[in-house]
């Protein structure tokens, strides 16, 4: 595929890895209308393209992400002062959804991992976007702050489902209750961040993380395991997993992916999985239906 270019973001695939660079280096990458428009639509394009079996989230210059631009000032929040088109397509029977949390539900419904490499500040959009993620990886460097009550806001990006998930509701409540900005040591020790690498090893070890990925396992069964993990996460009951699980087996058993697999490890040999996202990912979800915002 061609590569597609953004106004906010650098994008490249190299080996089946897509790389994605929020690229506002001057404002720090701060978040804009435009960033959200772009994360959304890489998305899209990394979905699309089964030539990509994992990608890699980063930032330019010397922060991940700074947060939302505040360029505009007091009024940066206030949707009903700033109005104009793009905020008047956000809105739903009046309420302005926020960009961060359609993000985020994108990034939910991303049918490749999706590896978050955390240079520098990551403060409120820039932290919350991450908890969507699947593995986060930060440098020594990185910091984090969850800082809406210090801003007089609440939490975005749907971070309230996101954070306790990750790192507990104790954990969560008090990074968010004080708003206070903390090393990657603490994300690291709390459970935020899967490990911490020196700046020059940050990239190098995402990499290396998704090699493991693109090279062994096989893109459709990835898809479906992203799926039931994050999926599952919020079900009522076992019983809900069980019922995607059988039908995952079923569908997954006759493929051949499986037949592959199985054949491959036997002969001793690396796989060579024929199934692609695009054409091969089966529906296991008879009853799955995304709630609508209201």
């Amino acid at each position: 595929m061609a590569q597609p270019t953004f106004e906010t973001l650098g994008y490249a695939v190299e080996d089946g890895v897509a790389v994605v660079t929020l690229n506002r280096p001057d404002k720090l990458n701060a978040f804009n209308t435009q960033m959200m428009k772009d994360l959304i639509a890489v998305f899209d394009v990394t979905d699309a393209d089964d030539a990509v079996r994992a990608v890699i989230v980063t930032g330019a210059g010397r922060a991940f992400c700074a947060g939302a631009d505040l360029s505009a000032g007091g009024d940066t929040f206030d949707y009903d002062s700033r109005g104009g088109e793009a905020l008047a397509a956000r809105q739903r029977d009046g309420v302005q959804r926020d960009g961060g949390g359609l993000l985020t539900l994108r990034i939910f419904d991303s049918l490749k991992p999706v590896i978050s490499a955390c240079n520098g500040a990551a403060v409120g959009v820039g932290v919350t976007m991450q908890l969507a993620m699947d593995i986060r990886l930060a440098s020594t460097d990185a910091r984090y702050g969850f800082v809406f009550a210090r801003r007089g806001l609440n939490p975005e990006a749907a971070s309230s489902w996101f954070l306790p998930r990750l790192v507990g509701v104790q954990t969560a409540l008090e990074w968010c209750y004080t708003g206070r900005i903390f090393p990657a040591q603490e994300a690291f020790e709390r459970g935020l961040v899967r490990s911490l690498h020196a700046p020059e090893d940050l990239l190098p070890a995402a990499r290396a993380l998704a090699r493991e990925i693109a090279d062994n396992t096989a893109p459709v069964s990835v898809a479906l395991t992203r799926q039931l993990i994050w999926r599952m996460a919020g079900a009522p009951h076992p019983m809900v997993a069980h019922m995607a699980d059988s039908r995952g087996i079923q569908a997954r058993g006759k493929s051949g992916d499986a037949r592959e697999g199985v054949t491959s490890f036997l002969e001793k040999r690396p796989p060579h999985y024929p199934d692609r996202v695009s054409t091969d990912l089966p529906d296991i979800w008879a009853q799955w239906e995304a709630p609508t915002f209201r």
